[in-house]
């Protein structure tokens, strides 16, 4: 018997989403058509034995996670479960504090998710390696070039038997080329670990009060834990954890830029998984042009040409005319006759208007290095705004005959003019 659980933050984790997690938590954020965390369970949904999936965080359980979750079960067959953490408590911390629920039912391992990933979550074949040889870790790694492995955790292994000898999160010299995926599979003993690292946070908070030294309100509480730092790191060399490699695709989403590199990901890995999700050119209906989601609510007119990469909402009209590539719309949102959009997402129920041009700049990995990654996006450099893709945010009105270029425009904004590099407020 088998469980996963999803790490999925909480609303003070994904600033650099903004203004898209304005208006939904960001795991529920739609990458390629579907809420994001939708791709971890669907993956966990296909590992035999799998029991349970618990998403672990500390969101107010809303309407909107309430929703995703009753549909998540129905659509899995499987119990999805939120577990609501009583204040932010890392990675690990988490974990530790519903160590009984995860535990119930005796598993024989559980997954560990970071909601912030895209992958195809080789589940199964991580589920055969630690069968094959059982240790309390087991992490998921993927490659990046040296440059780029700094900003990720970064895993030294033993080449014959996987061993993590050496882990060090984001280090500041070069470590090694093999990195953290943020997907693992934890036998019930990694638990163990975790309480040390608990009791040993007690102790210390307990000996800083003794000497004056911290305030009770100062200190981040002996219930958080980083999995990174206080477990990997200390337990790397130890024949405690061990890593798996996959050349499948994979990338955090930490930004705008980022959830739109994902969706492309992800609409590529549809051919395989889920052609039904991809939209076909058929005669009377609109150009289709490589990988392209349209929800079945949406109105699009015929003589619009969509793609590649472009993802449509639920309940969306685009006109007559309209070019859509490498974009989100979102639902409810209208596009009309002749608008362009591209490299940009669309906020939920935002208007552009007629002949309007919306467009955004790329920050994709180098296509022609294998290990590049997604860098991390700064918004600023010498008090400008670097160039990105637009964001329009919830509610925005674009007026007719306007561009709208490398912008970030908040909710609720009504336009009367074209902006450049500019985030509008």
């Amino acid at each position: 018997m088998l469980k996963a659980v999803i790490l999925i933050g909480g609303p003070q984790k994904g600033t650099r989403f903004r203004p898209l997690s304005f208006e939904v938590p960001k795991p529920l954020f739609p990458v390629a058509g579907v809420p994001m965390i939708q791709h971890h369970i669907e993956a966990c949904a296909q590992v035999p034995g799998m029991q349970e999936v618990l998403l672990i965080g500390f969101y107010q359980p809303d309407e909107a996670l309430t929703q995703f979750l009753e549909a998540a079960q129905q659509e899995f067959n499987l119990p999805v479960r939120y577990l609501q953490e009583f204040a932010p408590l890392g990675t690990g911390g988490g974990l530790y504090h519903f160590r009984d629920q995860i535990l119930a039912g005796a598993p024989e391992a559980f997954f560990v998710l970071n909601a912030d990933v895209c992958s195809d979550f080789p589940l199964n074949a991580m589920l055969d390696a630690h069968r094959r040889q059982r240790h309390p870790f087991l992490l998921l790694g993927t490659t990046a070039n040296r440059t780029q492995s700094l900003n990720y955790g970064c895993i030294v292994e033993n080449p014959q038997t996987h061993e993590v000898l050496h882990y060090v999160e984001k280090p500041s010299t070069f470590i090694s080329d093999i990195i953290n995926c943020g997907i693992y599979l934890f036998s019930p003993e990694a638990l163990k670990p975790l309480r040390d690292v608990f009791q040993r946070n007690q102790q210390d908070r307990q000996l800083c009060l003794a000497l004056g030294e911290e305030s009770p309100g100062s200190w981040p509480g002996a219930g958080t834990i980083r999995l990174e730092q206080d477990v990997f790191s200390a337990l790397a060399g130890q024949g405690q954890i061990y890593v798996h490699l996959t050349d499948g695709i994979w990338s955090q989403i930490k930004s705008a830029g980022s959830a739109l590199y994902a969706s492309r990901l992800y609409l590529g890995r549809y051919q395989i998984t889920h052609p039904e999700r991809l939209a076909k050119h058929t005669p009377g209906g609109p150009r289709i042009r490589g990988n392209v989601y349209i929800h079945p609510t949406a109105k699009v007119a015929p003589s619009a040409v969509l793609g590649p990469n472009v993802s449509i909402g639920k309940g969306v009209t685009l006109g007559e005319g309209v070019r859509l590539r490498e974009s989100i719309v979102l639902h409810g949102a209208t596009l009309q006759e002749h608008t362009c959009v591209l490299h940009s997402i669309v906020g939920w129920g935002s208007t552009v208007g007629r002949w309007a041009r919306v467009e955004g700049t790329p920050n994709d990995p180098n296509p022609n290095d294998p290990r590049a990654r997604m860098d991390s996006e700064s918004l600023f450099k010498d008090g400008k705004l670097l160039p990105a893709i637009t964001i329009l945010g919830c509610r925005v009105r674009i007026p007719a005959e306007v561009l709208i270029l490398n912008s970030i425009v908040l909710p609720h904004k009504e336009l009367s003019r074209s902006f450049t590099n500019q985030i509008i407020l």
